[in-house]
């Protein structure tokens, strides 16, 4: 897979008071100094594998108790279940390289030392999560990697030429960590291969913290800004759940485990029946409801569940409170 360039610009901010001045990002902080760990040390790689060689749960394939899976082999389904998890967490690795240039430039443009110090220490982690799943997906898949997605490369491309702050504060730590927490916890605790369930339980270690820079950082962003700057950052929230909820479907991994254009007809339309009946897998139902009830949850928090935010939530199929 080829490298690729993002064009940005923006100004760095040098910070010359490195007392503490906020009490909360610092604390922050030091809990992501205590919480560092190393993935060559602290990942069990010599671990066996499941017995049956799945990685994940079937129920986090697309077409598990479709009449299509029905059908299949047994050896057929292994395969399945072994490129869907490969695609699932190529996904997931190029998404924290992203994260990982993206907290790199926040380190310069955040406002005094607590928030560069902090985004500091993601910069590290976020190196961490794209070494641990590269190795992941090397050591125990096979080296099978798939592409950026599409929606995945939109976003990317807007959070890292972006030049303010908060949004990409907004996009990175509100909106796609939000969505890495529910799926790191799904995978973890769905894994059939146990190595995977350590990495994927590693990984929550941090993403939490990534969340709390949000939720300590935007609300004065939030509150004091004009009408016509809280409608761009209702917009850019919108913007970054379409992408990040829309439009991922594992196609490479279908046509590698050897699916027929018919037959990835069919898996399309067996995942939007499901879908649309709400008749998830229970791994599936569980990420669902703990997807969007964080996201209801922070966007209400920070003040950005608005009456122009909701309906835009409702088209894509998140649950809300009674407004």
């Amino acid at each position: 897979m080829d490298p690729f360039a993002i064009p940005s610009t923006f100004t760095t901010t040098f910070a010359l008071e490195y007392g503490v001045s906020e009490v909360d990002m610092r604390r922050l902080y030091e809990n992501a100094k205590r919480d560092q760990w190393n993935a060559t040390r602290d990942i069990p790689w010599a671990d066996a594998p499941s017995p049956d060689g799945r990685v994940i749960a079937d129920e986090l394939v697309d077409i598990y108790g479709s009449p299509l899976w029905d059908r299949l082999p047994e050896a057929d389904r292994v395969a399945l279940n072994r490129h869907v998890a490969a695609w699932r967490l190529s996904v997931l690795m190029h998404g924290e390289q992203g994260a990982m240039l993206a907290c790199s430039q926040m380190v310069d443009i955040v406002q005094g030392a607590d928030a560069k110090f902090f985004q500091a220490t993601q910069v590290m982690d976020e190196a961490r999560h794209n070494e641990v799943l590269s190795r992941y997906i090397t050591d125990r898949l096979d080296g099978l990697k798939y592409p950026m997605p599409a929606n995945e490369r939109d976003i990317f491309d807007s959070i890292l030429s972006e030049s303010r702050w908060y949004l990409k504060t907004i996009a990175l730590q509100l909106v796609a960590e939000t969505f890495a927490v529910s799926l790191f916890k799904m995978m973890s605790e769905s894994a059939r291969d146990p190595v995977l369930g350590t990495v994927c339980k590693r990984i929550l270690q941090d993403e939490s913290r990534h969340m709390g820079f949000g939720m300590l950082s935007l609300p004065k962003v939030v509150s004091e800004a004009s009408e016509a700057e809280r409608r761009e950052l209702e917009d850019y929230t919108c913007f970054a759940l379409e992408k990040t909820l829309l439009g991922f479907f594992p196609l490479e991994a279908y046509q590698d485990a050897g699916f027929s254009p018919a037959q990835i007809d069919e898996a399309k339309r067996y995942r939007r029946e499901t879908a649309a009946s709400n008749d998830y897998a229970p791994f599936r139902k569980y990420f669902k409801r703990d997807l969007h009830g964080s996201m209801v949850a922070n966007l209400a928090r920070l003040g950005l569940l608005t009456d122009r935010v909701r309906p835009r939530l409702q088209k894509l199929g998140v649950t809300l409170p009674a407004s």
